[in-house]
């Protein structure tokens, strides 16, 4: 399934050209747009050229498939791309029996899963690193959570919010673990691209968005902007916190969902495939608690999101999903806030 007309490979195709790039002419010339746009057409002549804006870490992490011929390394990017999130929901889940399955194909199920894995796009690994984060940080073991985590530099705009949480959260250890592996990246990202490359990417990136880019943020959705939309986002930013901060009495890591849908409702700037990490919050939602009104919900979202009613044209538009974002954080908050002793599950977990 694609979006809006997108080639299968279309993105996977633009980190392929940039780490071709970076491998033959340096890596701070991945942001030169039309070396990238020459390696794009060497590629694949006949797929449209679109500009590099991801992170150097990206064209990186593609880099070892560029030996491949360009077929092969697409399906094996896609493949392992898919594989790697499926197995994140499968390992990660503390709910047994056929409620297990359920979350993990519902999770899955979504065309925007389909869609990201079409057009080869990274988003699925970051996904099913907030996942493994999650069930490492019910395991008590914050340091390997931390360092999954670091996984969010991928695409920072999708769970940017999740450290922050982690710091109110009071999970110390995992925090520091995220900046130290962070920082290292940064230092490395400093030592191959030079101020000269840092500069170029940072100068593009306020430029104009590409087409499309804020249908599924506030302003895409209820056209604020200015005072309202720093208004609105500050709200969003101080009840992801305020659950993070309950999160210290009731230990139920519900401020890891908050968080990824607080970062995709304030994020300038989204596309289709970045509501995996949609995926990845319900179903930690789903694995937290057993509620029937908070599992019939999430299974009205997956449905909502089945490829068939997309394909038909009845699923909800882009700009209809920060609705269901926004009641999404509605109910995780009032989970939070709820009464210690309320339907969140925090049995089979490791102990202290």
């Amino acid at each position: 399934m694609t979006h809006r007309n997108d080639k299968i490979g279309i993105d996977f195709h633009t980190y392929l050209a940039a780490a071709q790039v970076g491998l033959e002419n340096g890596w701070p010339r991945i942001y030169d747009q039309s070396a990238v746009s020459v390696e794009q057409r060497e590629l694949v002549s006949n797929m449209r050229t679109q500009p590099y804006l991801s992170p150097p870490t990206v064209a990186w992490v593609t880099a070892p498939l560029s030996s491949l011929p360009y077929n092969t390394a697409y399906v094996a990017w896609a493949a392992v791309a898919f594989l790697v999130f499926a197995a994140a929901l499968a390992w990660s889940g503390v709910s047994s029996g056929v409620a297990r399955w359920i979350g993990v194909f519902g999770a899955l199920s979504p065309w925007w899963v389909i869609h990201s894995v079409d057009v080869g796009q990274v988003t699925p690994f970051v996904a099913a690193g907030a996942v493994f984060a999650w069930k490492l940080l019910r395991d008590n073991r914050d340091v390997e959570a931390g360092i999954v985590l670091v996984a969010i530099l991928l695409k920072p705009n999708t769970a940017f919010l999740v450290p922050a949480a982690l710091l109110v959260a009071g999970r110390h250890r995992a925090f520091l673990a995220w900046a130290g592996g962070a920082a290292a990246v940064m230092v490395l990202v400093f030592l191959t691209m030079g101020m000269h490359g840092i500069s170029t990417y940072a100068s593009q990136l306020s430029g104009p968005l590409p087409g499309g880019a804020d249908n599924l943020t506030l302003h895409g959705a209820f056209a604020v902007t200015g005072t309202s939309a720093t208004v609105a986002r500050l709200v969003i930013v101080g009840a992801v916190l305020g659950t993070a901060y309950r999160n210290r009495a009731k230990r139920s890591e519900l401020f890891m969902p908050a968080a990824i849908i607080g970062s995709l409702l304030i994020s300038p700037y989204l596309h289709a495939s970045d509501l995996c990490l949609l995926s990845a919050a319900g179903w930690i939602l789903w694995e937290l608690t057993a509620a029937v009104p908070v599992r019939a919900s999430l299974a009205m979202i997956w449905v909502l999101a089945s490829p068939y009613l997309y394909v038909i044209q009845v699923s909800p538009q882009l700009n209809q999903w920060p609705l269901l974002e926004i009641a999404l954080l509605i109910g995780v908050v009032m989970l939070a806030w709820a009464p210690l002793t309320s339907v969140v599950d925090s049995r089979r977990r490791a102990p202290a």
